[in-house]
């Protein structure tokens, strides 16, 4: 027998739950091209979608790869003689940062960085658990989600809270450096 405040909990939970996901858009059919930083879907077809605790989970076990998408801060226009420093990023101890990969259209070459970075990340095991996020309200985590499974990889896991809910949680965040481009690696 459900005692009354399990059963009033319950229903709470259950009306939470459907309040967040009436909130939410759905998803789109392709990839989201513009206004990135707005409310994302409460699911994303084929992938595991992970609360913090589930990532926690998976970052202690050491069992899946995290990759963090988000876009590289761009340079700002300065005279010549000026010294710019880029702003530290911080990102889930122990990913691997792919920027710029998260965008709805991707060049080329942005596309070959993404899957030479999914292929390290993965050690070349499309069974692999690939964790993909970037920051809470970012279609980027989404979209890029979204095209390692068209990759073909079979275990990927969204986690559309980022490093805002990781934050939140006060789990340790790491300078993060991005994953070099094959020009950059010579």
């Amino acid at each position: 027998m459900i005692r009354p405040a399990a059963a009033v909990l319950a229903a709470i939970l259950v009306a939470a739950a459907a309040a967040y996901a009436q909130d939410r858009p759905a998803e789109p059919e392709g990839y989201r091209t513009e206004d990135y930083r707005a409310p994302v879907p409460a699911t994303l077809a084929g992938a595991r979608v992970l609360t913090t605790a589930e990532a926690e989970q998976i970052w202690r076990e050491k069992s899946g790869a995290f990759v963090d998408v988000l876009p590289r801060a761009p340079k700002p226009n300065l005279p010549a003689a000026t010294v710019w420093r880029e702003r530290p990023h911080l990102n889930i101890p122990g990913s691997i940062w792919l920027p710029d990969t998260g965008y709805g259209k991707l060049a080329a070459s942005t596309e070959g960085y993404l899957r030479h970075g999914l292929a390290r990340a993965s050690r070349g095991d499309d069974a692999a658990l690939l964790v993909i996020y970037c920051q809470e309200n970012c279609w980027m985590s989404w979209n890029a989600a979204k095209r390692v499974l068209a990759y073909g990889y079979r275990n990927v896991a969204w986690y559309p809270d980022g490093t805002d809910g990781w934050e939140r949680a006060k789990l340790p965040l790491a300078n993060a450096e991005p994953e070099p481009r094959e020009a950059e690696e010579k």
